[in-house]
């Protein structure tokens, strides 16, 4: 016989001191905490089943939401906005990049003369803007 494993302890409470921790719970004269201390239970979850199974459950903390009948629809309309809008700026900072290229390419191969021929056909924003785009270092 393997005596290097360690053998595993399984706990088995009998019904009526599984009443009996649930009665005192119920009663007020132990908390959960307290109960699981002084009677050495093991398992996180372990009283909780058994103020499911014995008792009243109205000592488990439940969570409650409480929303308008719309909430819900809202909340799910504002992400699918969130997503379409996330989608708008991916696809637009993709297009400022291939515009920011188109750029530099024709910067590097474009003469000085060939250049301010080209800024006088644009508007004056235009050219304020080109000219800020095309200064921008790199």
């Amino acid at each position: 016989m393997d005596t290097s494993s360690p053998q595993r302890v399984s706990y088995r409470y009998s019904e009526a001191f599984k009443l009996k921790v649930v009665t005192e719970i119920e009663r007020g004269k132990l908390t959960i905490t307290e109960a699981v201390r002084l009677y050495e239970i093991t398992g996180g979850c372990t009283i909780y089943n058994w103020l499911r199974k014995y008792g009243k459950s109205h000592l488990i903390n439940k969570i409650v939401r409480i929303e308008m009948k719309d909430e819900k629809t809202q909340l799910k309309k504002h992400k699918e906005r969130i997503r379409e809008l996330e989608s708008a700026l991916s696809s637009m900072a993709l297009h400022n990049i291939c515009l920011q290229s188109y750029i530099d390419v024709v910067n590097e191969n474009i003469s000085n003369e060939e250049k301010k021929t080209s800024l006088s056909k644009l508007s004056p924003e235009q050219q304020s803007v080109l000219q800020r785009i095309m200064s921008k270092p790199r």
